[in-house]
């Protein structure tokens, strides 16, 4: 028997599939493939990043005009901000690397607010976040390298913002993969996996570094 006002064996109307191709409102869609959860994690997150990097700005700042200041997060010989930022390493391009921190972070917290605000964001954006986030990536890893191993010394505001950049990457890659179609949706999973590989490699460093 016919539908109401469809085809026979058509659902009634109002109603749809959700998560199928014909269906932009599904989870990872091409007009929505940011989550609700990578929408959170770019906005806390990002804070949480944006937070440390002006600390650490500030403390480059007042360590150029007083020589002599000590940072709050100089805690000992090897928590020790004012080793880390007294360093080239702290400065690779020229200026303070906070300043990439600020920027970058105060981006990922204006797209995490828009998707927690249920903007959808289109495939290219999250494209944007993870090639970003990527860059970032690599970048406090090469950072967490110098500290652990060339300076000898860890700066805690740094390893937040190294905490907060390699999540960020691994959430947004997963979402990115989630929206390419079923071929790419297995790989989900190994990136959860990348990045507490990360965090075991960067932690067993500091172990055999500086307490074994």
């Amino acid at each position: 028997m016919a539908g109401g006002n469809g085809t026979p064996g058509s659902p009634p109307a109002g109603e749809r599939r959700s998560g199928t191709a014909d269906d932009p409102a599904g989870p990872h869609s091409a007009t929505e493939p940011v989550s609700p959860t990578l929408g959170w994690l770019l906005a806390v997150g990002g804070a949480v990043g944006l937070y440390a990097s002006l600390v650490l700005t500030q403390d480059k700042i007042r360590l150029l005009a007083d020589p002599t200041y000590v940072p709050t997060c100089s805690i000992n010989a090897i928590l020790s901000c004012g080793r880390i930022i007294a360093t080239d390493q702290a400065s690779v391009f020229g200026f303070p690397n906070p300043l990439i921190g600020i920027g970058a972070f105060s981006v990922l917290i204006a797209l995490g607010v828009l998707r927690c605000g249920r903007v959808l964001l289109p495939r290219w954006v999250l494209a944007g976040v993870v090639i970003g986030s990527t860059l970032g990536g690599l970048f406090v890893s090469w950072l967490a390298y110098q500290s652990i191993l060339t300076i000898g010394a860890l700066c805690p505001w740094c390893m937040v913002v190294w905490g907060m950049t390699v999540p960020i990457l691994g959430l947004s890659l997963r979402d990115l993969l989630a929206s390419g179609g079923p071929r790419l949706r297995p790989w989900q999973q190994a990136c959860g996996w990348l990045v507490l590989l990360w965090f075991a490699v960067v932690l067993a460093g500091i172990l055999v570094r500086f307490y074994l």
